[in-house]
């Protein structure tokens, strides 16, 4: 079973990075409207009602993966891997975004800057657009592909199902609002501790393959605790520290403003910053494949072992 994950783990990321998320009819849209039809049953303004939301939604997505899983081991694991990783698209998006700075767009630049982050993007120049777009494709990397692939190594397609059915969650009522408060507490609670071994590896990796190991793993340690995320904050530092920029200062969005923590030593970063950070968020998401598919080999080569006789 593990010989078969680990295999479809590789065919997903390899079809991701082939030919991205598919285009038309993606299960993780169908999931948004789902899940937003139930919101019209189950919102009340308290915790509890978040609770049976996520309950019911991420479990319906588990016991869905694993009939899938149990049928198609090998095909399973590599169709769901390729819905589930953002790869692809998280390089298009920030080459669109690269692209129309170099052109001056910076109108369209803002509007493309937007299928990234929350923040609001309307008065960004394009010093603030490229490191909107730099921290996101940081975080992006550890939520849209390090996360799955962690998810679907240690429990196939129920895995890789239900870390995106959560994560989708987290971005539709995890953040901060009035009507979402207490509703999206547990979606946000859940998407930390999902993703709590997913953004160290990210940072790790960020740090190993980078030219500059050393300065990611020293801004890690020194910065990341002080953002207000416990799985960005690494990430994002750990990135800042390899690519010798700073990242963080002032976000505005819909519900305030955010001052934060400044990360990394580097100067701020540029427009020519993107490419750099779409480059090093390919590395880790192809190294992070081989660590999951590599683990997923040994335990199946350890499970299939023969016992030793007793003397």
């Amino acid at each position: 079973m593990n010989g078969s994950r680990s295999a479809g783990l590789l065919l997903g990321i390899a079809a991701d990075r082939l030919f991205g998320d598919p285009q038309r009819h993606h299960p993780v849209a169908w999931f948004g409207r789902a899940a937003t039809a139930l919101e019209r049953r189950t919102y009340r303004d308290v915790r509890a009602a978040g609770v049976v939301h996520v309950v019911a939604l991420v479990g319906t997505s588990w016991f869905a993966g694993r009939a899938i899983g149990r049928r198609w081991p090998l095909a399973g694991t590599a169709i769901a891997t390729w819905t589930v990783v953002g790869g692809r698209s998280l390089t298009r998006e920030a080459t669109a975004i690269h692209r129309q700075l170099i052109a001056g767009d910076l109108p369209a630049a803002r509007r493309q800057l937007t299928h990234l982050v929350g923040r609001d993007t309307s008065l960004l120049g394009a010093d603030e657009i490229a490191r909107a777009t730099v921290e996101s494709v940081a975080e992006n990397t550890s939520d849209a592909v390090v996360g799955p692939l962690v998810a679907g190594a240690v429990a196939g397609v129920p895995g890789l199902l239900a870390y995106r059915a959560a994560n989708t969650l987290d971005a539709m009522i995890g953040h901060r609002s009035e009507r979402y408060e207490r509703f999206g507490w547990a979606a946000a609670r859940l998407d930390d501790l999902l993703n709590l071994l997913p953004a160290r590896l990210t940072a790790a990796l960020a740090a190993a393959l980078s030219p500059r190991p050393r300065a990611a793993v020293a801004a890690w340690r020194r910065d990341a605790p002080g953002h207000p995320s416990p799985n960005a904050g690494p990430v994002e530092a750990a990135f800042a520290g390899a690519l010798g920029v700073r990242l963080g200062g002032t976000n505005h969005y819909a519900y305030g403003t955010e001052r934060r923590v400044l990360m990394g030593d580097g100067r701020a970063p540029g427009i020519d910053d993107i490419p750099r950070t779409a480059r090093l968020a390919q590395r880790v998401g192809l190294a992070a494949a081989l660590v999951c598919a590599a683990g997923c080999a040994v335990i199946s080569r350890r499970a299939t072992r023969p016992p030793t006789a007793d003397r």
